[in-house]
């Protein structure tokens, strides 16, 4: 495998857990948030309405638990490709 596979490779990885996450940002926070928010606020969580949960509250959380399993999953791929910082 020459050096331009290899990074054509690593770029992918990277790209493909981006879309991932992006997707999962969406889903929780447009799809959760506003399309399925009347079928959601039929559920109470906490006393408040589990569509405005998501809307306030979930859609934050969501991105921030995903910053981390970003940083996380990205030195995993930089080990495995031998682009890591140690």
């Amino acid at each position: 495998m020459t050096a331009q596979d290899a990074r054509t490779r690593y770029w992918r990885a990277n790209l493909r857990l981006v879309a991932v996450c992006l997707g999962i940002w969406f889903t929780v926070s447009f799809g959760f948030g506003i399309l399925l928010v009347e079928p959601l606020n039929q559920i109470q969580i906490f006393g408040f309405d589990l569509g405005f949960w998501f809307a306030q509250q979930g859609s934050i959380l969501c991105f921030v638990v995903l910053i981390f399993y970003y940083a996380w999953r990205m030195n995993r791929l930089d080990r495995e490709h031998g682009v890591d910082e140690d």
